[in-house]
């Protein structure tokens, strides 16, 4: 099995000359195909349609330095656990990986970023591509990020949550990994971590699937998370609108709302819509297009970035 199954699952689907050719006649899958007549638009369909980049899309930022995500023997280590708990969501007992940062105490209490993994994935995707144990080890001795623990759970929420099969079929499970979230896995985490419990020290940020997830579920529970990081988001994203129906009140609750794509991820187009709208109603963001595709690169730097803005003191500008 591939060590990277989130790119396993969009190269399949890239690799068929159906995704290759969509920027001419019908997209297979979308609402204008005859086989789906009745459905709604198959997600896959945005794979491979063209990247068309406006002003706007640039960095924001430089690459990271080199080395950032090596593991360093000369600096204090965080611990990295597999952890169990009850979900009534699902009815069955789930896992999820945490992070504790070096000289994790329960004198202390400790902000935590909730990190969600992408469709092919589960909650070992983000040590897989990212490492973000060494990463945080790392920023934290460089006094570049807040000491945090770091919540990585399964957003399939069925019984059966390995990502097998048709991993496209498991869709509705994402979506009903919202409940889970709000009621199984922060409330386990609040009950076995010594953590500060209220919305400006919970951050929520994911790759591609969990991305959108990200956007779904921060934006329509503001009263729950102050920061928020969408890195390559996936058609699972809700449209601008109906996420951010109150500008005003997103002015005044976000801490953070970071949006993050590749400049040749042929889903851009839906950060792209979020940038847009947010800009339009102007509502402050990050809004970061480096030089990557739908790959591990892209959101490994994005998680370095992300890592070092949240739980600071100043909002955005």
């Amino acid at each position: 099995m591939s060590r990277y199954p989130e790119l396993l699952a969009l190269s399949l689907f890239l690799a068929c000359p159906v995704a290759r050719s969509q920027g001419a006649g019908v997209p297979a899958g979308s609402a204008a195909d005859p086989s789906r007549a009745g459905l709604p638009p198959d997600p896959r369909a945005a794979f491979g349609r063209p990247v068309v980049l406006g002003p706007d899309d640039k960095p924001a930022f430089d690459d990271p330095p080199a080395g950032f995500a090596t593991r360093r023997d000369n600096i204090p280590h965080g611990r990295l656990e597999m952890v169990d708990y009850d979900s009534k969501t699902v009815e069955t007992r789930r896992r999820m990986q945490v992070y504790t940062p070096p000289g994790y105490s329960t004198a202390k209490r400790y902000p935590v970023l909730y990190l969600l993994h992408g469709i092919g994935g589960d909650e070992a995707e983000w040590e897989r591509y990212a490492t973000p144990d060494v990463l945080l080890d790392n920023l934290i001795a460089d006094g570049r990020a807040v000491p945090m623990i770091i919540v990585m759970p399964n957003g399939r929420a069925q019984k059966n949550d390995r990502p097998v099969g048709d991993l496209f079929a498991a869709a509705p499970a994402f979506a009903t990994f919202e409940r889970d979230l709000l009621d199984d896995v922060i409330p386990a985490i609040e009950s076995r971590y010594s953590v500060q419990a209220d919305r400006e020290h919970r951050a929520l940020a994911g790759l591609s699937m969990g991305g959108g997830q990200t956007l779904n579920i921060g934006l329509t529970h503001l009263e729950t998370f102050a920061w928020l990081g969408g890195f390559s988001s996936a058609p699972n994203t809700r449209p601008p609108a109906e996420l951010v129906p109150d500008p005003e009140k997103a002015k005044r609750l976000l801490k953070l709302m970071w949006l993050s794509c590749g400049n040749r991820d042929g889903l851009i187009n839906f950060s792209q819509g979020m940038h847009t709208y947010l800009k339009e109603k102007g509502v402050p963001h990050v809004w970061h297009v480096d030089g990557n595709g739908h790959d591990a690169a892209h959101w490994r730097n994005a998680l370095y970035h992300f890592a070092q803005k949240i739980f600071r003191p100043s909002t955005v500008e």
